[in-house]
């Protein structure tokens, strides 16, 4: 039988705790066991940091409870790590501390921030071919087992799964979220925890409480068990939803959600970090294209509506099969989530944002001009023709070829090849498989988003 202090409740190995304005909180509760010849402790727990056994937080001295039990409150843990909790169980009136009676020990704890990984397969994590991105310390995970570990792939993976409900049908593999924990926690310093909810296959409705719900319950009861405070979500979800009738809805379906988690964690602005759509390499099938579409334009519309809602793009992601993000292309993926979290969320002056379309106007009769906002040095189309170039132009009368094209600056002008007749949209890489070369901002190389069915104005 063990002696000194035990730890009944409080944390567990490789937890990371989410910080608040540089600090946090841990409330730790148990009881001490006699040693022979002693009938009385005190219990006294303190922080360390785990590589130096440096001091954090120094000794201090646990409530005494009934019936030989303790508890304390940790407060002023400062961001970082990892740390070491130590506890010690101390015969009244020795002020050696250090050869109290032992205690039990909490080991590989950070205070960093926390992100909950939630939508459908891109999410969970389908990358199949190999690539190096291995597990770092101080970059942990909230396994589906219910306990703290480690991260790495994959994340979404079943072994003594707690949370049946986004449970794989088939095992995963690589995604984004990894190479985005670490590039974060290089720059910021301190731990990154993932959480990981999401669920191949998963339709929008799983995860909105005004619909079915199942998924996103799940998730809260997730959070609600690390403490209910998150830094914020990392959404990758719509390929269940690209489809009749709900690509119609799925803005309004989607804000519902987004304000549903706000509500429930009690953070009018807690962020969200999406990704539009990437390709489906499938022969099309009846209107899949304007399904696609609708989807992808509802997400660039979420970025452009919601507060604290960003989006990057991934249609020129590489792929392991016919929709799922290949590992090599995860990586880019999560170097892209890293760069708009640092941006808005940690006020990082160089992170980038997506070239995103701003107007479509007509500046002659056969003449268009389309204008991008978050364009760092200028437009670049890879100089290819104007066959190639992944944006369409329809009217009342149909489609119009795109004669030539210009790139410069934040634009791109496009010359037709006949006049426009009545009303006229114009879409962006907005098909269910787009044309593979997609215009980027030359400086950041970050893809446009794909837009669908923009009224072309005079």
């Amino acid at each position: 039988m063990q002696t000194g202090a035990i730890i009944e409740k409080g944390i567990i190995d490789w937890q990371i705790i989410q910080q608040v304005q540089g600090k946090a909180e841990i409330c730790l509760s148990g009881y001490w066991v006699p040693q022979e010849g002693v009938e009385a402790f005190k219990v006294f727990v303190r922080i360390v940091k785990e590589d130096t056994g440096a001091t954090v937080i120094p000794w201090i001295e646990c409530e005494e409870m009934e019936g030989q039990k303790w508890k304390v409150i940790i407060k002023n843990i400062p961001a970082g790590g990892l740390y070491r909790i130590e506890t010690c169980a101390s015969p009244l009136g020795n002020l050696a501390l250090e050869w109290s009676v032992r205690g039990d020990m909490i080991h590989h704890i950070g205070v960093g921030d926390l992100y909950v990984i939630a939508g459908q397969s891109n999410s969970a994590g389908y990358g199949k071919d190999p690539i190096f991105d291995p597990p770092e310390l101080g970059v942990h995970l909230f396994k589906n087992s219910g306990k703290w570990d480690l991260a790495s792939h994959p994340m979404n993976e079943s072994t003594n799964t707690i949370h049946v409900e986004n449970r794989e049908v088939a095992n995963p593999g690589n995604s984004p979220y990894l190479s985005f924990a670490k590039q974060l926690k290089r720059e910021l310093g301190y731990p990154i925890g993932l959480i990981q909810a999401s669920l191949g296959g998963s339709p929008l409705s799983a995860w909105d409480p005004e619909e079915d719900g199942i998924l996103y319950r799940n998730m809260m009861q997730i959070i609600r068990s690390q403490g209910n405070k998150i830094k914020g979500i990392l959404w990758y979800q719509g390929c269940s939803d690209a489809c009749e009738g709900l690509c119609d809805t799925y803005l309004e379906r989607f804000k519902s959600m987004v304000t549903q988690i706000r509500e429930d964690l009690k953070d009018e602005s807690l962020p969200v970090l999406t990704v539009q759509l990437n390709r489906f390499v499938t022969p099309v099938v009846g209107n899949e294209n304007i399904y696609w579409g609708k989807v992808r334009e509802a997400q660039r519309q979420a970025a452009k509506q919601i507060h604290n809602v960003f989006i990057i793009s991934s249609t020129d992601s590489t792929l392991s099969d016919l929709i799922h993000i290949s590992s090599v292309s995860n990586l880019v993926l999560g170097e892209r989530f890293a760069a708009v979290a640092l941006k808005h969320l940690y006020q990082r002056s160089y992170g980038f944002d997506a070239p995103d379309l701003m107007a479509a106007r007509i500046a002659d009769k056969n003449t268009i001009t389309l204008s991008f906002d978050h364009v760092c040095d200028r437009m670049y189309s890879f100089d290819i023709s104007a066959e190639a170039l992944a944006i369409s132009v329809e009217d009342e009368l149909g489609f119009i070829t795109i004669q030539s094209y210009t790139a410069s600056k934040n634009m791109l002008t496009l010359t037709l090849d006949r006049e426009v007749k009545g009303s006229c949209k114009v879409h962006g890489a907005s098909e269910q498989n787009p044309k593979p070369i997609i215009p980027v901002d030359f400086a950041s190389h970050m893809p446009m988003l794909s837009f669908y069915g923009v009224e072309v104005v005079e």
